[in-house]
């Protein structure tokens, strides 16, 4: 596989935004919003970032079709690492591209319009089943904080793997 050129992402509170800027200090590359990538060429190999929604990459479609998509970095409250099969699934994402989820943040604050609404929604119904259940996972108190409080989980150490298969790359 060919090395990755640019840093491509696409955000909706920041939290991708950070990871895009993160890993761009630690690879060299740099780094665009879809919006703005319209100067790197057609068929680019890059690295994409986006926000999940419901195990789907935002923006990834439009990623793949313009550019030539090495590794795919999904953004969402879930811990890192996790929910990887299943964004590989919903986005049809092929075995030979690496797919990496990192836990990014809540604010609700920072949402607008119908995305709001859902997460009201699921902070009240998750929030309240997660914080009823009696054998919760470290992973599982993450999230109910989460949920509850808001939080910033982006870390350079959550890149750790992206960083080593980009090291790795010819």
């Amino acid at each position: 596989m060919e090395k990755p050129m640019a840093i491509v992402f696409k955000s909706n509170t920041g939290y991708t935004k950070k990871y895009a800027e993160l890993l761009a200090e630690q690879t060299g590359l740099p780094v665009y919003s879809l919006e703005q990538s319209d100067t790197l060429s057609e068929q680019t190999p890059i690295i994409y970032l986006g926000w999940l929604m419901a195990g789907v990459v935002q923006g990834y479609k439009k990623a793949v079709k313009r550019f030539r998509v090495c590794a795919v970095c999904g953004v969402g409250m879930g811990a890192t690492g996790s929910q990887i099969e299943d964004v590989r699934k919903n986005n049809n994402i092929g075995a030979e591209v690496p797919v990496y989820t990192l836990q990014g943040g809540f604010d609700l604050n920072r949402l607008h319009g119908v995305y709001k609404f859902m997460m009201q929604v699921m902070k009240k119904t998750a929030g309240r089943a997660l914080a009823e259940k009696q054998d919760r996972t470290p992973e599982e108190d993450v999230m109910l904080k989460l949920l509850m409080e808001g939080g910033d989980c982006v870390s350079s150490d959550n890149l750790a793997e992206v960083v080593t298969w980009y090291e790795q790359q010819a």
